[in-house]
């Protein structure tokens, strides 16, 4: 019995301790909840060093390499039209036929007195190697000969007027003449543009003016393909700047054999001034605050707020000139809920 009763405190005492214990952790356990609960989620990205090519952007309308209004050089009917609207044509091909029976009978009836001339010419020069007639008769139908040879040059001539050819290879636009219709000097028949390639002339700042250079490779984008970058060279510079923008006008020449780009469009160009190696990050990283430029670096879950110096800039991305090193974990998304030494949740780890 007294055994009993002299182990009872014992056993007392260990139920109390574990009591305690118990009560002890339970606020540890759940202030650890507690953090857990208020760590705000966001997402990292990696500082990395990567190739950083330094652009010069500027827009330019597109032109043809070669671009004219097709006319005629005389006043006459249509007689034949050898094209439809949008043909491709090549240098030289016949597009249209001016009525010309008047020149064709002139170069006709020229080419007849002609051969009678060089008959009369014989004649005259077998009848004076025998002292029939005199070296001047001889001489008049020899300065005969060459005249009327002189005149159907000039028939000839004018008779090719009547044909109106393509000047060099391309495509043609809308027909604005019809079969009979009668034609002057100047009057639009069709156009005709060389878009085998295509020029872009495009602004460039003052500042940037050391950096381009004719030779220099230029990319060159459209809304009407998007995705899809064209290649091109500078092939000139202006001499003089624009003394009011302070920029001067740049020409490139951009391959378009597929004939996807036309003369009108609006490009964006892209001149690559040069390829620096530096630190990267996705630009939504920064929290600007006055004119100092912050973000947030993770450490053990915990954000740290940093300032950092930019550098250039692209569409998406920043350089950073200091502040940060290689291979830090830097917060892109969810910025604006973190605060500086707040505890954060990474969702993309």
């Amino acid at each position: 019995m007294s055994s009993r009763l002299s182990l009872s405190p014992l056993l007392l005492g260990a139920v109390l301790l574990a009591g305690v214990v118990v009560y002890l952790n339970m606020p540890e356990e759940e202030s650890k909840k507690n953090a857990s609960a208020r760590a705000t989620p966001v997402k990292t990205a990696l500082v990395s060093s990567r190739a950083f090519p330094i652009t010069i952007e500027s827009l330019g309308t597109a032109t043809a390499n070669e671009s004219v209004n097709i006319t005629a050089q005389v006043t006459d009917t249509v007689k034949t039209i050898n094209f439809d609207d949008g043909d491709k044509v090549t240098e030289g091909e016949l597009l249209v036929q001016l009525n010309n029976t008047e020149e064709r009978a002139r170069v006709e009836e020229l080419r007849a007195n002609i051969d009678e001339a060089k008959r009369q010419f014989t004649r005259i020069a077998n009848l004076r190697q025998s002292n029939a007639t005199s070296e001047q008769l001889l001489d008049e139908q020899q300065a005969r000969v060459k005249a009327l040879q002189a005149q159907l040059d000039i028939a000839l001539a004018q008779l090719n007027d009547f044909q109106v050819r393509a000047p060099f290879s391309g495509f043609l636009g809308n027909r604005e003449i019809s079969i009979g219709s009668l034609v002057q000097p100047g009057d639009t028949i069709t156009s005709l543009d060389d878009i085998s390639q295509i020029k872009v002339d495009f602004s460039v700042a003052e500042n940037h003016l050391a950096s381009v250079a004719t030779g220099q490779s230029v990319s060159a984008s459209s809304v009407a393909y998007p995705g899809v970058e064209f290649t091109g060279k500078i092939t000139s510079i202006d001499t003089r700047l624009d003394p009011i923008s302070r920029s001067i006008r740049v020409r490139a020449i951009i391959d378009n054999k597929d004939s996807r780009l036309r003369p009108g469009m609006l490009l964006t160009i892209v001149v690559e001034k040069r390829v620096l190696n530096a630190l990267v990050l996705p630009e939504k990283a920064l929290v600007p605050v006055q004119d100092k430029q912050y973000l947030y670096v993770v450490k053990d879950d915990v954000a740290h707020q940093t300032e950092v110096v930019i550098g250039e800039r692209r569409p998406g991305l920043v350089q950073i000139v200091s502040g940060l090193n290689e291979g830090d974990e830097v917060i892109t998304e969810g910025t604006l809920r973190v605060r500086d030494q707040s505890p954060v949740n990474v969702l993309n780890r």
